[in-house]
């Protein structure tokens, strides 16, 4: 059974949404921390609402904060917990864009994921899954999990694009190159950004690549 989750929305600057982006965030934040760059995105984007749903489980490693599933090596949990975490929370994730995509009367083709960090690892790890293709997920400073069951596993190719500072501390920058690989190899159309100097975080110039890219893909942008 999935868990509703909760989420924050901006609606598009247009006054009627024809296309929808949704936010997932890292570990140990909310939703509210990535909404936010709906104000910066919006302008540019003037027909598209913001999601950004709360991840279903207090964090473990930051009570303040929430998680998509424990991470062992900063809260202890065991490797089969955080693998239970993983597919219960893809399926929170499935449940959550299917209703959202209906409220807002569109269609999957419409949709866009944003994901940094674990929001990332669980954008990569669902949307390939999922039957009909997104218009295309951005994945900041994450990484790819269980690369070897990409290909088998994939219903969808959506295009995407990585992006990652080459100073981050909290996931080694070598990930983005290991994702990449693993995904052009099962046949995603996949593209890559550098963010220079920059550590566990999202600086404007990966924020311009994503926009950028947004502009491409959604349909009308």
């Amino acid at each position: 059974m999935t868990r509703e989750l909760q989420f924050g929305r901006k609606p598009a600057r247009s006054g009627r949404a024809t296309s929808l982006i949704v936010f997932l965030h890292g570990y140990g934040a909310d939703g509210a921390d990535l909404l936010g760059l709906a104000d910066p995105l919006s302008p540019h984007l003037p027909d598209a609402a913001f999601v950004a749903p709360d991840a279903p489980e207090p964090c473990a490693g930051n009570p303040f904060g929430r998680q998509w599933f424990p991470i062992p090596w900063l809260d202890g949990s065991t490797e089969a917990e955080a693998a239970s975490g993983l597919i219960r929370a893809s399926g929170d994730i499935d449940a959550f864009l299917d209703a959202r995509l209906a409220e807002e009367g569109l269609t999957p083709d419409r949709l866009a994921v944003i994901g940094f960090s674990q929001g990332t690892m669980m954008a990569l790890h669902v949307l390939p899954r999922r039957r009909q293709p997104v218009a295309g997920l951005v994945g900041f400073s994450g990484r790819l999990l269980e690369p070897q069951r990409l290909a088998a596993e994939s219903q969808s190719r959506p295009p995407v694009l990585l992006v990652h500072g080459d100073a981050d501390p909290m996931v080694p920058f070598a990930e983005m190159g290991l994702a990449g690989q693993a995904l052009t190899d099962a046949g995603f159309e996949t593209y890559g950004h550098v963010m220079k100097g920059t550590g566990h975080g999202i600086a404007p110039d990966g924020l311009s690549v994503a926009l950028a890219f947004l502009k491409e893909k959604l349909p009308g942008a």
